[in-house]
């Protein structure tokens, strides 16, 4: 089994695809790992989701992603990348997760896993977003009844269900609850609630067309809340916008408030990071990605290029970079 590289490529998300297929006609040795799945964050989406994005704003190559609709299923997505790494034979470790990384440019890297130890000249973190699920930090978020990941409305017809949220993803959960015989509850600060500016998070009108009409129809209910003071087995406690407390009659409760990447690895290799538009992202050189820490560079939804389109066409930018670098290096060796 090989265990040097010219570039170890830690996520195997659209960034981290992108730059393997880049790294491959580089003719760089490189290695791919991934501690979850193949595209782990588009897997973790609730099911039959239908994306935000068209094709072209997501897809690997011009071209190649062909779905049934305007917009690509969450299924048809994750099958587009997975036969991505089959079709181009790119190497990727999946169920493989990074512990430790550490060394210099000047001695290479040392990357360890929960099931080896590789030396790479190089290494690209293209870790996603969503590792932490923010907390709310209040009494009972531990019950089991608590979800901070929303993947289907099915278990809960006819059942007592709170979203907590502002975002997208929130929306989403509160409509496809309600579509499908949930008795929903959405509670959401009256800012993200009246926010129409996609650029500040808004949610899609999409979402929102069909959630106003849930809400017509009596199926779903808003509450503008100030904060949730507690959850119990059969009940929630939370404090209205206006200042009065109220204690809905509850069975589950999904708290979808964003989540932040771990940036634990990069950390304690010495880089540097700095609050982002959403969370904190680690700071690096916006040409060529590249850390403070020599030969660490970032790339995908946990940088400020956060969408999927740029995340595939920053790698194809900087690998080549990483590439040249490299001949450099061995060119001066040599001489």
């Amino acid at each position: 089994m090989d265990t040097s590289f010219d570039l170890i490529i830690i996520g195997a998300g659209p960034a981290g695809l992108s730059a393997a297929e880049v790294a491959e006609r580089e003719e760089l040795s490189y290695l791919v790992i991934e501690k979850g799945t193949i595209a782990d964050t588009i897997r973790k989406y609730p099911v039959g989701r239908t994306m935000f994005s068209t094709p072209n704003e997501v897809e690997m190559q011009p071209g190649t992603l062909k779905p049934l609709k305007e917009k690509p299923s969450r299924e048809e997505l994750l099958s587009h990348y997975i036969h991505f790494v089959l079709d181009n034979n790119l190497r990727v470790n999946t169920d493989e997760k990074v512990e430790d990384v550490s060394g210099d440019i000047s001695k290479g890297f040392t990357v360890r896993t929960n099931r080896a130890e590789y030396n790479a000249a190089r290494v690209l973190f293209a870790i996603g977003a969503m590792e932490f699920p923010r907390r709310l930090n209040v009494e009972g978020e531990d019950l089991e009844k608590v979800h901070h990941l929303f993947v289907e409305p099915y278990p809960y017809v006819r059942k007592n269900a709170l979203v907590v949220g502002g975002g997208n993803s929130a929306a989403e959960a509160a409509l496809f609850l309600s579509e499908e015989g949930a008795r929903t509850t959405m509670a959401i600060w009256r800012d993200d609630w009246e926010n129409r500016d996609p650029k500040a998070g808004a949610m899609k009108h999409w979402v929102r067309t069909p959630l106003e009409a849930e809400i017509a129809a009596g199926r779903l209910r808003v509450i503008l809340y100030k904060q949730i003071d507690e959850i119990h087995e059969k009940e929630v406690t939370l404090t209205t916008e206006s200042g009065e407390s109220m204690t809905i009659p509850n069975d589950v409760v999904f708290v979808l408030v964003g989540s932040d990447a771990d940036l634990s690895v990069l950390k304690k290799l010495g880089v540097k990071t700095e609050r982002g538009k959403l969370t904190e992202v680690p700071v690096y050189n916006p040409e060529t990605f590249e850390t403070n820490v020599r030969g660490i560079y970032v790339a995908g939804h946990f940088t400020h290029a956060r969408h999927i389109k740029p995340a595939i066409d920053v790698p194809r930018r900087i690998v080549p970079l990483i590439a040249k670098d490299l001949r450099d290096s061995m060119d001066v060796a040599l001489n």
